[in-house]
């Protein structure tokens, strides 16, 4: 009985006193999200027990950074919150009047700034994150190899089913749809080994080269 009523009364104490209070964030993942503003978003309270934080709460504070693709948040006993996010990379932009868009992999419109090096521009009539056309130009140029993808300098998509990538030596892949991506994405790696200036696999199965 005695034991029973200590266990309840140092839950008491860890649930309702500093006892277990954050007294460390460790913050991991970041690159071009500043830290501060992570930290804001968390919100840690002072002297609170790291029993009563709400981390999925916190988590998703983080999550509604326009950069933040993913975060973890944890609790570490005694007195830690360990937070690893992880940031959205751009793999195309687009240029308007307000600057150069941003998009990632999952065809998410998250800044507006200059494109890192190396980052293809894309080319269509309206683009933007809630743009078909500007998702199918994602989903073609993530299906292709890493190698393929450092070549390209530019892809022009004209409608969903006429996407083109038009590498930086001058070449031109034309990939049609993003339907049969993947079988696309493996044919056209070994015919770029071919002489030619345009490279049309969007038939994959009936590739020609001119």
């Amino acid at each position: 009985m005695a034991v029973a009523g200590l266990v309840v009364v140092l839950a008491l104490v860890a649930w309702f006193t500093p006892l277990l209070a954050a007294r460390t964030v460790t913050i991991e993942g970041l690159a071009t999200v500043p830290e501060q503003q992570v930290r804001d978003a968390l919100q840690v309270p002072d002297g609170v027990s790291l029993l009563r934080l709400d981390t999925d709460e916190m988590a998703r504070r983080v999550a509604a950074i326009p950069k933040v693709h993913s975060v973890r948040v944890r609790r570490d006993f005694p007195s830690t919150i360990r937070v690893s996010v992880q940031e959205r990379t751009a793999v195309l932009y687009f240029d308007s009047p307000q600057g150069s868009h941003l998009l990632d992999a999952d065809g998410v419109e998250f800044a507006i700034e200059p494109p890192p090096p190396g980052v293809p521009k894309l080319t269509t009539a309206h683009p933007g994150d809630s743009d078909p056309v500007t998702r199918a130009a994602v989903t073609v140029l993530t299906a292709a190899s890493r190698g393929l993808r450092g070549q390209v300098g530019e892809v022009v998509a004209r409608s969903v089913s006429d996407i083109e990538l038009e590498l930086r030596d001058g070449r031109t892949v034309l990939w049609g749809g993003a339907a049969d991506s993947a079988r696309k994405a493996e044919v056209v790696v070994p015919v770029l080994t071919r002489p030619g200036q345009v490279y049309d696999v969007s038939t994959p199965d009936l590739v020609t080269v001119r």
